[in-house]
């Protein structure tokens, strides 16, 4: 069997030695993208279309994705403000802000991508989560999250979200309200609200409904839920894309009932079930940006491990041109030991220090081998084994392979979530 899958911007073939089968998402047709956005904005869930909402005189801001999220934004942000300008709304009253979180400033050629026509005629801002004049203390959630977020989003008198929906390793699924909190919100925000992933200190570990595909229940997208609900949101403009980064759905109106209707698409077009797990996953997380950088490429690793047996083995292609994508996300593998990693992340909680434990946990729990740009040692720090390419991975797993081995290959590996059929 021959393969061929999406490494950065270029692809790596392979011959397989033995029979996989092939893990894809459910896209039979493309509808035209253009027609999608007018119909979503025409139609939106939860609220009144933007004609009722936005008076002409008002200022709006648009709040959109960075370079690490592709999202289609080249293609709805100009639909967006063309509609904003036919009811009333002049260039001058509108700007967009880039929802960096905690990631690091974008470059002008960035911004150009992102903003597509729009670039150089509507102004655009990237969000800074640490400077304090540039944000606006919101006050404090019924469980006392501190909610301080983005100034020139408080103070514009219209919101729009904008991002796109997939699933998310812990929150269960990016979009809806995490365009706001982390998007646009201050460190200290992101922190707390993501701290939720752990159980309280007496019980110890990940909270079991923190994971992949889960709302109800889950206590970081309800931290994220209460924190955004102290922000003003107007309208939320969410897509789907499939793994060639098209768009499949659009979803408009209120922050909640869009997103999850948005979120049902999602299941419903990359949730695969499996008969049974196999003893080999080779994954792509499907080019850039989803291999943009090690954080990014991790939620590949997540997804694709359920389809593994406790103890299989991973290939996994992740080019991370960007290396680790945060200057702080390597120095956590001092802690090889995972409980005293817990007990460091108890005491001083960081977002990419949990996505570190994460990466270490799936380690230990199965053999790992990463083709990527990030040399040797960096590799095996974090417990995984480093291969040239994708051949010569396939080549070093093989001998411990059985005879007939159950293989599975997910070209996608950041929009695909293998699932276990459950047996009565």
């Amino acid at each position: 069997m021959k393969i061929d899958l999406k490494y950065g911007d270029a692809t790596q073939p392979a011959r397989l030695p033995f029979a996989a089968h092939l893990l894809t998402a459910r896209v039979a047709e493309v509808p035209a993208a253009q027609a999608l956005v007018r119909r979503a904005l025409a139609n939106p869930l939860g609220t009144p279309g933007l004609e009722g909402l936005i008076r002409p005189q008002e200022s709006v801001v648009i709040v959109t994705s960075d370079i690490t999220r592709y999202t289609g934004s080249e293609i709805y942000l100009p639909l967006l403000v063309a509609e904003l300008n036919r009811i009333g709304v002049a260039d001058e009253q509108i700007s967009i802000v880039i929802a960096l979180g905690i990631h690091r400033q974008q470059t002008a050629a960035e911004h150009r991508k992102i903003l597509g026509p729009l670039f150089g005629r509507i102004a655009v801002y990237d969000h800074d989560c640490d400077t304090p004049q540039e944000l606006v203390d919101l006050g404090r959630t019924e469980a006392g999250l501190p909610v301080l977020l983005n100034r020139r989003v408080v103070e514009a008198d219209r919101v729009i979200v904008t991002g796109t929906i997939g699933f998310h390793y812990f929150a269960g699924f990016g979009g809806g309200r995490k365009g706001l909190v982390p998007g646009v919100a201050g460190r200290e925000t992101c922190m707390q609200s993501h701290f939720a992933v752990f159980n309280p200190p007496e019980v110890g570990g990940k909270h079991p409904l923190a994971t992949t595909g889960c709302l109800d229940g889950n206590p970081v997208h309800h931290k994220l839920l209460q924190a955004a609900s102290l922000a003003r949101s107007d309208f939320l403009l969410n897509t789907v894309l499939s793994p060639q980064k098209q768009i499949l759905g659009v979803f408009c109106g209120d922050l909640e009932q869009a997103h999850l209707a948005g979120c049902e698409l999602v299941r419903e077009l990359f949730q695969v079930e499996l008969q049974q797990p196999a003893e080999l996953a080779i994954i792509s997380c499907g080019g850039e940006p989803k291999d943009i950088n090690f954080i990014q490429a991790q939620k590949a690793l997540d997804y694709g491990c359920r389809a593994v047996r406790e103890g299989g083995t991973i290939i996994l292609l992740a080019a991370c041109r960007d290396g680790f994508g945060h200057p702080t996300f390597f120095d956590w593998f001092r802690y090889q030991d995972l409980a005293e990693f817990e007990q460091a992340l108890r005491r001083d909680y960081q977002i990419n220090g949990q996505t570190a434990h994460a990466v270490l946990s799936k380690a230990r729990r199965f053999r790992v081998i990463l083709v990527s740009e990030l040399n040797g040692e960096q590799t095996a720090t974090m417990g995984m084994e480093k291969a040239a390419d994708l051949q010569s991975a396939i080549e070093l797993v093989q001998a411990d392979l059985p005879a007939e081995p159950q293989v599975v290959v997910i070209p996608d590996g950041g929009t695909v979530l293998p699932t276990i059929e459950r047996t009565n």
